[in-house]
């Protein structure tokens, strides 16, 4: 799914197929994200104004929006049965008196216009109080793409009035597993952040677990077990193309790529440990960066590249370690109550997330990268595989709970997401169970 205009105005992107609204920027007050939290910014968002097809797109378009920032816990969208003006009169010009009444802060108007099979979507945000247009931009794409117009509209709502960029223009990697649980069948599939356009992009008849995104969003790493052998395969989302990353003695696992794109970092065994290595794209020569005895697992690149953190029962029990990125200067990191495990790295930098496990529960939480100010945001029967939205602001990770089928036994896998402050824990519809999720970088 491409869309031809960039992001415009706050985002400082030039749109290059698109028409952009011409009018000024008023500076409005930034509400912190902290704030938030408790007291959501109350926001109406009235369907797009149009003519025919594009009068339904525009209030898709809206729907989505409205969606969007409800669910991230930090907007109240406003009852659309209290507005007074009409759509069309505030996409003309907004009474602003009536927008107060019904205690919005923030408004939104636009005008979607079909120009053959492109559309056109005309969006604009509001300062109700002062009564000042805080933003204008114009998109224009495939008509098809209206769900991703949508998304970035809603990233420009997040940034212009929380001082932060979105994450609602991402998709999402998992695992799709269907079947019992002694013989569960796994496969990839792909959704959008908000569990649209889901579809499977292996077809079954091979096991796949851990996939991870390219920086570039358009290429997936992921361990497989095509051919009975554990390996790490390369996954081309434009061509669906898919191939071995090289012929590694021992078993390969746990794929990420550098933040430079240039290399994987993965994990394999041979002679009984498991060591990181890692992998130049342009050569697929390796380079081992660990050593010595215990399963060094679950690697994970600092956003600079300078650092690694990773799993190991070096020290007889499974914790957290953090090593320079040429192998160096290892230390461990992780001193609570229980075994660590899947550690990732927050794209601000600032946390580690990780999966604890001990005394029968399973919990999500997150630390700073010395190992201080750990806190646990969830915790349940089984809980694993924590991955940050692009932001850093939000997490997935997949639950299983104990189910009761016909028979009376069973259990299911659903994805969730929780905000870093462990706040607006939901779950992430799927059409089957979910394990395994990550979540991409913003696509446009």
């Amino acid at each position: 799914m491409t869309i031809i205009s960039r992001r415009a105005g706050l985002l400082g992107a030039a749109a290059l197929a698109a028409s952009r609204v011409s009018t000024g920027r008023a500076q409005t007050s930034v509400v912190d994200i902290t704030r938030a939290r408790t007291d959501p910014i109350p926001i109406a968002i009235p369907s797009f104004a149009g003519q025919g097809d594009a009068q339904r797109i525009g209030a898709d378009i809206a729907n989505v929006v409205i969606a969007n920032l409800r669910g991230s816990g930090l907007f109240r969208p406003v009852d659309r049965a209290a507005f007074i003006q009409t759509p069309e009169a505030a996409a003309a010009l907004p009474r602003f008196q009536d927008w107060r009444v019904i205690g919005a802060q923030a408004l939104t108007t636009g005008r979607a216009e079909m120009l053959g099979n492109r559309l056109r979507v005309e969006f604009r945000l509001w300062d109700v109080l002062p009564e000042q247009q805080i933003q204008g931009t114009a998109f224009t794409g495939d008509a098809a793409n209206w769900r991703q117009t949508a998304h970035l509209i809603s990233d420009v709502i997040y940034e212009r009035l929380l001082g932060e960029k979105g994450y609602f223009d991402t998709r999402v990697v998992y695992v799709a597993e269907t079947g019992p649980r002694d013989r569960r069948g796994r496969r990839l599939a792909i959704m959008d952040q908000d569990g649209a356009n889901n579809r499977f992009l292996t077809d079954g008849s091979f096991q796949v677990l851990t996939p991870r995104f390219h920086p570039n969003a358009r290429q997936i790493a992921f361990m497989s077990y095509q051919r009975n052998e554990p390996r790490v395969y390369l996954f081309n989302l434009d061509s669906g193309r898919q191939e071995v990353l090289g012929s590694f003695s021992g078993m390969t696992l746990s794929p990420r790529f550098s933040p430079d794109g240039r290399n994987v970092i993965m994990s394999s065994t041979r002679g009984g440990d498991a060591n990181v290595y890692i992998v130049d794209l342009a050569t697929r020569r390796e380079r081992q960066l660990t050593s010595g005895g215990g399963l060094d697992v679950s690697p994970c690149f600092s956003p600079d590249g300078q650092q690694v953190v990773f799993n190991s029962d070096r020290g007889g029990d499974q914790q957290l370690y953090v090593m320079s990125a040429d192998g160096g200067n290892i230390r461990r990191i992780s001193f609570g109550q229980g075994r660590y495990a899947t550690p990732v790295w927050s794209p601000r930098g600032d946390l580690i997330a990780f999966t604890r496990f001990g005394r029968g529960s399973f919990a999500i939480g997150v630390m700073r990268p010395d190992g201080s100010g750990e806190r646990i945001l969830t915790e349940g029967w089984q809980m694993e595989g924590p991955s940050f939205a692009p932001n850093g602001r939000v997490m997935m990770y997949y639950r299983e709970t104990q189910a009761r089928d016909a028979r009376g036994n069973g259990y299911t896998a659903r994805l969730s997401s929780i905000d870093i402050a462990g706040f607006n824990e939901k779950q992430v519809l799927t059409p089957t169970d979910a394990t395994d999720p990550a979540w991409s970088p913003l696509l446009s």
